[in-house]
């Protein structure tokens, strides 16, 4: 297995292009098996979990080649309906072939997903709204079976809870039912839409884009089409808080700043400076004796569903509040087990109680930080550790890093780039 060794204590300057939105890219992958054709997508990251997903698509008869940053799918001849465990078990995103199988051959047989261990994160939700457009599933064996006769039809779909996932298959499902199907408190996350840019692209009709709630009025059939992935706002968020944690001046481009409200407002208030064009953005620290280093003030958060501040950025963001000048206060209200990274910020000395689903905070300041050997125990908790490693005295070990290549495209290269003392060796 690789690690990561981190030598803390280096600001960060200069530029980094922001990849592909990892959770834009496999919506819209799993979409070319809703019609034949030669579909084309652009700025796809070439990262553990898109490798998966095309895997995917390949055992499900589907062919691809990558040639740079795009992707040609050919799905003409699909010869399989089931997505098998060993796959599946490494990324929940993989239930996402669910609707454009039902609704391309009318059946489909999923494992249950794996991935991330940071809640439950169930596919009810899914399958209760293919059960409004006339599917019938059920489970066996640790596998979802969902079968419909003939085309699905039109239905109301309403999620408790906002559901990316669940909205998105919802939406892939439903564009060749027939009749019209609502879907109410959708989603409203930029994937979303990126995934209805793409469905509009092949045919289909789809109104409220960006809303929470989306009209889908069935066509007979869709065609191969060109997309687009957006900028990862995550990586964004990522390298934006890397900076404010570790001190210096970077310019992220090939990005969105707009779709990053709730993470933008908080750094401003913590201290750093932000300026922003349409698709670039430069955060920065105050100078101090020739340096700049931000001591950022304590700040709390509540992760909420899109615009809300991201539960995606939520352990890099508790990272610079171990560095406050106070006590911050961070509700995790998507995840039930999302602080599994605290017992290793802890680690490196940092002074964090976990009350239920929150977690109090109490900053130690920049000079308590220390490197340690940590571990990894979920995609966005590597990133913490990264963010905490870069802003620690002394070495910091990170392990277990395969979760950090799942999400984040070249970041060792990108972070060196940057000035960061970082190498990945093999343990």
């Amino acid at each position: 297995m690789d690690q990561l060794i981190i030598e803390g204590g280096t600001p960060l300057y200069g530029t980094v292009a922001i990849s592909g939105a990892k959770n834009a890219a496999l919506p819209l992958i799993a979409a070319t098996l809703l019609a034949p054709g030669l579909h084309t997508l652009h700025n796809v990251p070439d990262l553990r979990d898109t490798r998966t997903m095309l895997k995917l698509l390949e055992i499900l008869g589907a062919r691809w080649e990558r040639q740079g940053k795009t992707v040609r799918i050919n799905s003409d001849r699909l010869t399989g309906a089931e997505a098998p465990y060993d796959l599946v078990k490494t990324m929940r995103a993989s239930v996402l072939v669910l609707g454009p199988l039902l609704a391309r051959s009318g059946f489909a047989r999923v494992s249950l997903p794996g991935g991330c261990a940071i809640g439950a994160r169930p596919i009810n939700f899914h399958l209760k709204g293919f059960e409004k457009l006339g599917v019938a599933t059920r489970l066996e064996q640790g596998y979802v079976e969902a079968a419909v006769e003939g085309r699905m039809g039109g239905g109301t779909v309403y999620f408790d809870i906002p559901s990316v996932t669940g909205t998105e298959n919802v939406l892939m499902a439903s564009a060749m039912a027939q009749g019209e199907t609502v879907i109410k408190n959708a989603a409203k996350e930029p994937e979303v839409g990126n995934l209805v840019d793409m469905l509009v692209a092949m045919g289909a009709e789809i109104e409220g884009k960006g809303t929470d709630r989306l009209v889908v009025h069935g066509v007979d059939r869709l065609h191969a089409a060109e997309s687009t992935i957006i900028p990862d706002r995550i990586e964004t968020g990522t390298y934006m808080i890397a900076a404010a944690a570790a001190g210096g001046r970077i310019t992220l481009t090939d990005c969105t700043p707009a779709h990053l409200p709730a993470l933008t407002e908080k750094l401003l208030f913590c201290g750093a400076a932000i300026e922003t064009t349409d698709d670039s953005l430069t955060v920065s620290c105050p100078e101090i004796d020739g340096r700049n280093i931000c001591h950022p003030c304590s700040v709390d958060i509540t992760t909420l569903p899109y615009p809300g501040f991201p539960t995606d950025l939520q352990a890099q963001f508790m990272a610079l509040m171990v560095l406050g000048n106070g006590t911050s206060i961070i509700h995790e209200t998507i995840f039930e087990n999302r602080f599994m990274h605290v017992a290793e910020l802890k680690r490196m000395g940092a002074n964090i109680t976990i009350e239920g689903s929150r977690a109090v905070v109490r900053g130690i300041g920049r000079d308590k930080l220390s490197g340690a050997p940590v571990m990894a125990t979920d995609l966005r908790a590597s990133a913490s550790l990264v963010i905490a490693g870069l802003a620690a005295s002394g070495a910091t070990t990170v392990s277990r890093i395969y979760h950090l290549e799942r999400g984040y495209e070249n970041m060792v290269e990108k972070m060196q780039a940057l000035g960061a003392k970082v190498k990945k060796v093999r343990e």
